[in-house]
């Protein structure tokens, strides 16, 4: 079974090792190495109830990850007060080609269709999906605002952002429940943000962990939940067999 680990601030539990959906409804203009073909209804059941019974009940997705909301919506196995819900707001990716919008009208519409999509009243966390631009987001528009705002209407229990940049993460967490940021033995860059997340007592999910599928599983899955600051790596599969190697190594935990 996964160990799990508090979301400070919060009476909330994440389980070290979460699954990351962009598989489920998205395979153009991706950066994996390997071509692959969206899964059936019945492989994303069965993978969804493997993770299930080693309790990794966080799911990720955005609607920029095509129709993963909208799959996981209809396929999600057993009671929805079982799963963590985690999804983005601010991009969205519609005939090959991402666009943004991080208006506060932009941000409330993106969530109101996701809770669409889940087919549910209240989502467990939601993340700005930067464009890169993480300070212009930060200090110029209403997006984390108005993340805030739904969470104290009860329509998000978490509200966080997804950066790209290190300065972009120091700053996210002076408004965020938790950050997500790029960390792989590739990628340190944001060891600074880890550490000042630890310090504010916010949340960090961890992305990109084995590099898009460019580096090595085992490795990078111990060096990332050795970080006792970080809360849970976000890790895609659509492989159930790749999903219990990174299950077994998430374990020892």
């Amino acid at each position: 079974m996964i160990n799990r680990r508090h979301l400070p601030g919060t009476d909330i539990d994440l389980p070290c090792l979460a699954l990351g959906t962009v598989k489920f409804g998205r395979n153009e203009a991706v950066k994996y190495p390997n071509k692959f073909d969206l899964p059936s209804d019945r492989e994303i059941v069965e993978l969804l109830e493997q993770c299930q019974r080693a309790g990794i009940d966080l799911l990720d997705t955005a609607p920029a990850y095509g129709v993963s909301e909208e799959r996981i919506g209809k396929l999600l196995p057993g009671r929805r007060q079982d799963w963590l819900l985690g999804t983005k707001a601010g991009e969205a990716f519609v005939n090959g080609q991402s666009s943004f919008d991080f208006s506060a009208e932009g941000i409330q519409l993106s969530v109101e269709q996701s809770l669409k999509n889940f087919q549910t009243d209240y989502l467990d966390m939601v993340l700005i999906h930067s464009d890169g631009n993480d300070l212009k987001i930060i200090e110029e528009t209403d997006a984390l605002d108005t993340l805030n705002k739904m969470k104290n209407a009860g329509k998000i229990r978490l509200a966080g952002m997804s950066t790209k940049t290190k300065d972009g993460g120091l700053a996210a967490i002076k408004y965020c429940d938790i950050v997500m940021l790029t960390l792989n033995l590739m990628d340190r860059s944001q060891l600074a943000v880890i550490e000042a997340a630890k310090d504010a007592k916010r949340g960090v999910l961890v992305k990109k962990a084995f590099n898009s599928g460019h580096a090595s599983p085992s490795d990078n899955l111990r060096f990332i939940l050795s970080h006792q600051a970080v809360t849970s790596a976000v890790v895609g599969t659509i492989d159930p067999r790749h999903m219990q190697e990174n299950i077994a190594i998430a374990s020892m935990f």
